[in-house]
Order: C-alpha cells, then structure tokens, then sequence
C-alpha cells in the first residue's frame, strides 16, 4: 500500500511545451507509478480551470503531494502553491518540473525532448515523497523608504511614498538632486525646458515635510531584510552650515581660486573657484567648498577671503563627515548611470580636437544657464557653419558595449534640431538605424527631417583633422559609398553605461548585476523593478538604459512596491532557509565568506556561526561548501536532493 497519494499535472503551455513533447505520453507513463493516483494533462495548467482541477483532485482524492509539470517554477510556483493552499494542502508539498526552459524550448528532437521531460516528472515524484510542510513567517515592517539617488527616477519615487504620508530617506552622492536631466537644455519630443519640469520637483522634494534629504552622501552598510533594514550612510561635509547658508555666492565671488577649476556640472566648459554653488535651481540651494582644491584644507595657504565675504558666517572648516543610520522597511535604487567616456574610442578624436564634444557638453551649451549661454559656438567663438552628430559612440559596439542605449536616436535628432534653432548650420546625422519607438518620437523625427537635417546612414568610422578642419569619415549604405564630410563642430552620442560604484553599490546591498553590469531585476517582463532581494527595487538608468518618460514610470512603480509593504504592515519571509548544528559546527567561517546575502556571523561566545533565517535566501552555496556538514537547508535537504537525482536516471 502507497505511504502518499500523488497528483501529477502535465500543462501542454499551449504549443511552448507540447509542440515538442508527448505530453499525452509522460502523463500516461507516469500515472503507472504506484503513488501517483491521479495523472493529467491540461492545455493551461496556470489558467483557473488548471487551477480548480488541482483542487478538486486533492479534495476528493485525499491528495497529500502535487507534482506539476510545466515552465520555469520561478514564474508560476507561487500560484501553484496557493492552488494547493486553497485545497488545505500546505503549499511546500509541491514540486515542480520545468519541462519548458530545460526542455521544449532548447531541444529539437519530440522524441528525445518526451524522455528528458518523463525523467524529469520521474525524479519530481520521487523526490516530493519526501517534502515536508513548512510554514511561511510574518514579520512587522517599518513603514519608511530609503531612496538611494536623487535623478529624476529616484525624485519621483520619493514623492510618490512621501506624498502617500510616509517617511522617505533620499540619498544623493553628488551636492544637489537632479542628476543628469539637470543638466539638459530641451526634452524630446515636445522640446519642453529641462529646468522647468524638472525644478518643481526638486523644489517638493526639498520643501516635503515626510522627506529627509542627505547630498554628498553614500551608503556604507546594508544590514537586515524586507521590512526591517539597517542602513547606514556616511554624509562627507561641505564645510558650509546649511541652516546659516543663503545661497547668495558671495563666497564662490571672494575665492582666489576663482574661474581656475573646472566645473563638472557644465561638462568642464565653464570653470568655478573651489567655494561654489553647483547651478542656479540647485536643491539645496547652499554653497559648496572643495575639498580637494580649497587652499585652506589642502595646504593650509589661503588668506580665507571667503569666510570674510560670508556675512551669514555659514562656512565652518571644522566639519568632519557624519555616520548615519537608518531603519526602512524598503530600499529604492535610482543610482543612474555614467556616460561613455569617448577617449575610450580614440578614432573620434575626444579630447584631441577642440570641436570634438559628447552630448552632455552639447547640453551644456544650449542650456540658457550654460557656459556660452545658450549659444553653440566653437573654440575660437564664433558659431559653427557645419555639424556632425555620430550615432552609437560606444553603443552596439562589439568593441565597447553590445546594447542599445535607447535614448541616442532620439536626443541626436534633438540635437540637430537645437542646431538648426541656434544658428542654422547644415546638420549631418550619422546613424545605423533609425529606433524612433516612443509616444511623438517619429512624428518629432519627421519633422526635424523636413527642416534639412542630412540623415548619412553609416555609422562615422573616423573622424579626422585635414588642413585644420574636421572631416567625419564614414560608409554611406544607402547610396554603397565612402564618404568624407568636412565639418566645424562634431558631436558624439556616447552610450549611457552603468555607474563606475555598480559593483561596490551591488555588494553593500546584496544584489546582482547582469552580464552588460547595470543591476538585475527579478524578471525582465512581469517583474522589471523588483530585485532578487526582497525589499530592494530598482528605478531608472541603473537597470537598464532609458529615457525620461520611462524613468518616470519605473520611479512611480518601485514607489508602488515600496507603498505596498507598507500598506499590509506585514512581510511574509519564506521558510526555505540554511539552519546550523551547533554541535557540528567547527567555527571555520567559511560559510560566512560563502554568504552573498551576508545572513551568516559569528557568534563570539560560542564560536559557532549562526544564521539570521530573515535574512537567509535558502540558496544552499554555505551548505554546499561546509566542510563538516553542519548546514541544512529546508526543502533542499541531502535526501530530496539525492531521490530527486535517483528518480531522474530510474
């Protein structure tokens, strides 16, 4: 007599699955094995009648285990669970096989295809005998937001948990909010002023009484898990107290290094002194002082005409950088990203020929409040009679970086019309392919095409100084010929790149990186903010290339996850977890090397290591490698795993 009654669920997945395996087949050669009672197979094993099909088997004939056979467990085991849940059957007497991904969809041969998925169901059965109910654990949260930079992605998701009546910490490395769409002149497709839309909220997010906003700040230290964070974050001083500071500049106007440094927020075409204010709609609207270029604090030579200057008397050179910490139930990651660093091309010549600038200097240049501003104007000052925008620098490169950037198109076609706007010179766009996807952006693109912009389809190969003059040299493919443009002014579209800190960042929070470097979410499609750590989301640039309006939305929708954690007041922490015997345990310390999710420590008075279970991701690396053997993961003990293996090779 059977010691389980089993229920196997073959989904056909549609055709994903049964266009290359005999479903018909695994379902009737499995229903042959003694504990399985019931064997079927179904269209859409996920759909509701899929689901109610489960459920009533397991009513009515005193199901105790589940196996489904069907795609990734990634995706649809949490439904499966609940089905069996609804049944009264505790949800981790499930096993599923993945007869998708690891089946139809990478093998050709039916018949080779229907072994491996019989093998698979075969070791799923076998192993799911040996399941055992555990119980999900719920923990209170703390109803606050980190917010981790202070771009536009990382604004809006600020202001969207603030203005829901919560909490918001909002982190920026950089001495003001607003990151790089601070510094745009005009916005495609509507060529709204950057400043304008962007202002008002960085105005909120300074005035929100729910928001605690730290410049010039980093997080150390990420401890805890969804719901319960610690975080720590060091804020660097700006030697200027920001309860005295006006933002007046009086100080930026009295420094001797005054117009010596250049300034980074205008690209390095403009120069600052080493006390400054960073831009006019600055948030904070405070003064800044260098560290690394102030006389004062790096050589103690400075007659400190500043501080004579400040009649606020804000400037205090006795600041020392400030540790804070911080408990949130949720962290939001809107870090953006870095541009492509042209020199890394040389064949454009950046930063060998004067006229030779990326597209955030071309910003810069247009910007009303900009170095020349607003006016486009060469080295020399007067305005440029011919220009070359070059697609893809950095971007689709075997060389550099295989993806798209998304938003060069776009911007090299605003460009062009800026140009045209400004002082009406002949435009040459260099592009591979026009990718002009979003809302108005084909009807902004035809419409810069009618005022004369010369669109060369051919990537600029090189971009040359023949008898003083630049020359972008390229393949046109449309009419198969080699071409030689002479040009005043070239303007590089380079490749938006993850930040320089991805991996420092990624290791202080516990998080991946996928292969192109920018952070990974859970699921590219049905889950693109979400991040494999529960709790941390991510919003903007930092997951992937893309323009403002999407910035925006994935802003809005980390701040969703975030309020919606809030809103139960309660986490469910999954019971899939490491555990140690203490008596087994050596105290070597090589599981908490091991750890990624740092859930492991040393208990100082035992010497053993114990593991915070909260924390724990149940992902088995510190069982695997614990010499003694002291470490057992629920749901994947040695014995599941080992009649997993022994039912797939019967």
């Amino acid at each position: 007599m059977s010691d389980h009654k089993i229920g196997v669920y073959v989904c056909h997945c549609g055709s994903n699955i049964n266009g290359v395996v005999n479903c018909a087949k695994v379902t009737e050669e499995i229903g042959k094995i003694g504990e399985v009672v019931v064997a079927k197979d179904y269209k859409y094993m996920c759909s509701d009648p899929g689901q109610e099909m489960i459920k009533n088997d397991i009513k009515e004939k005193g199901l105790d285990r589940v196996v489904i056979a069907a795609c990734s467990p990634r995706m649809h085991e949490p439904t499966f669970r609940r089905a069996l849940e609804g049944a009264g059957l505790n949800g981790y007497l499930l096993e599923m096989a993945n007869i998708r991904e690891h089946v139809s969809w990478v093998t050709k041969d039916k018949e080779e295809a229907t072994k491996k998925a019989l093998s698979l169901v075969k070791g799923a059965v076998k192993r799911v005998k040996l399941h055992e109910p555990i119980e999900e654990r719920e923990v209170p949260v703390t109803n606050t937001t980190l917010v981790l930079g202070g771009g536009i992605s990382g604004i809006q998701a600020a202001l969207q948990v603030a203005e829901a009546g919560h909490k918001v910490y909002l982190i920026e490395q950089k001495q003001y909010i607003g990151g790089n769409m601070a510094k745009f002149d005009k916005t495609f497709p509507t060529l709204d002023c950057a400043a304008c839309i962007l202002t008002p909220k960085m105005v909120d997010v300074g005035q929100s009484p729910n928001i605690e906003l730290y410049t010039s700040s980093e997080v150390i230290k990420v401890d805890g898990y969804v719901g319960n964070f610690t975080v720590t974050v060091r804020e660097k001083p700006r030697y200027i107290n920001h309860d005295k500071c006006t933002g007046c500049g009086d100080c930026a106007s009295a420094c001797i290094m005054k117009n010596r440094i250049p300034h980074e927020f205008d690209e390095g075409l403009s120069k600052r002194s080493a006390a400054y204010i960073p831009f006019p709609q600055a948030v904070p609207l405070k003064a800044v002082i260098d560290d690394g270029n102030c006389l004062f604090l790096t050589r103690k030579k400075c007659t400190l005409a500043c501080v004579k200057a400040c009649g606020a008397k804000a400037i205090n050179f006795n600041q020392h950088e400030t540790i804070h910490e911080f408990k949130v139930g949720s962290i939001i990651l809107a870090t953006g990203f870095d541009l492509f660093d042209a020199k890394r091309a040389p064949q454009y010549g950046y930063g060998r020929y004067a006229n030779v600038i990326n597209g955030l200097q071309f910003e810069r240049m247009t910007n009303a409040s900009g170095p020349t501003s607003g006016h486009i104007t060469l080295a020399d000052g007067t305005e440029p009679k011919s220009v070359a925008v070059i697609h893809c620098v950095g971007s689709r490169d075997e060389n550099y970086n295989k993806y798209c950037s998304r938003v060069c198109c776009m911007s090299s076609v605003k460009f062009a019309h800026l140009v045209k706007d400004h002082c009406d010179a002949e435009v040459y766009e260099f592009y591979i392919d026009m990718r002009t996807f979003g809302k108005g952006y084909e009807e902004f693109y035809n419409r810069v095409q009618e005022e004369g912009v010369h669109f060369v389809r051919g990537k600029g190969a090189e971009v040359a100084q023949i008898d003083g003059r630049l020359v972008v040299i390229a393949e046109d493919t449309l009419l198969g010929q080699y071409r030689e443009i002479p040009v005043d002014m070239v303007i590089l579209n380079t490749a938006l790149e993850p930040r320089v800190d991805a991996e420092k960042v990624a290791q202080t929070l516990g998080i991946s990186r996928s292969g192109d470097g920018f952070f990974m979410e859970s699921h590219i499609k049905l889950d693109p903010v979400t991040t494999t750590t529960d709790g941390i989301y991510l919003a903007g640039c930092c997951q992937s290339p893309k323009d403002i309006p999407d910035s925006v939305a994935q802003g809005s929708a980390a701040a969703a996850q975030s309020l919606a954690i809030i809103a139960t007041g309660k986490v469910k922490i999954s019971p899939i977890s490491a555990s140690i015997d203490s008596e087994q345990c050596a105290g070597c310390r090589i599981c908490i090397g091991l750890c990624t999710y740092r859930a492991i420590k040393l208990n100082e008075e035992t010497l053993r290591a114990e593991i915070n279970e909260a924390v724990c991701k149940g992902c088995g690396t510190c069982a695997a490698g614990c010499p003694s053997g002291a470490i057992r993961v629920s749901h994947f003990n040695d014995d599941q795993l080992l009649a997993q293996i022994e039912g797939v090779l019967a």
